[in-house]
């Protein structure tokens, strides 16, 4: 199963919705997709479709799938990428009535440059970025918590 995350934004993302339905119809996707839409009304008979979940189900979901297509919260990302899991994270764009600014391209780019994840934005072709998936293995989450915790410890230390 691919599992396809939508957000819980309240403007539609409906392109990458379109977009996964070419790609089953291309067969460049051939298994059964599961999509949480959130506020997406989008549908297509060519997947499954969830529109809320709670934080438990999105975790088993996510552990459950064979890879997850995402959009560009950072969340939904992090979530993906601390399970080791193959993402393809797809920012939400301004241009498209998708989100009130570009931030997700950021954040999306910021990931993949770390090696954590593979995106689709253009111009790129989805069904390239879906050839890269069977050989991409993504580099492991590291957590910087400990070394923050230091850098304020030795801050404090040093003011007292």
């Amino acid at each position: 199963m691919i599992f396809v995350v939508l957000g819980t934004h309240e403007l539609p993302f409906d392109r990458l919705l379109k977009e996964i339905d070419h790609q089953i119809d291309n067969g460049n996707i051939t298994e059964n997709v599961l999509v949480q839409a959130g506020h997406t009304k989008y549908r297509s008979n060519k997947m499954d479709f969830i529109d809320f979940t709670t934080y438990e189900e999105m975790a088993e979901l996510y552990e459950k799938a064979s890879f997850i297509i995402t959009h560009g919260g950072t969340g939904s990302i992090t979530m993906g990428v601390k399970m080791g899991k193959k993402v393809i994270a797809v920012p939400r764009l301004i241009k498209y009535g998708e989100h009130n600014d570009d931030h997700q391209k950021e954040i999306v780019k910021q990931f993949w440059k770390s090696g954590h994840l593979l995106y689709w934005d253009e111009p790129l072709l989805f069904e390239d970025v879906l050839e890269k998936l069977p050989r991409f293995e993504p580099v492991p989450y590291r957590s910087g918590k400990s070394e923050i915790l230091t850098i304020i410890r030795d801050f404090i230390d040093k003011k007292i």
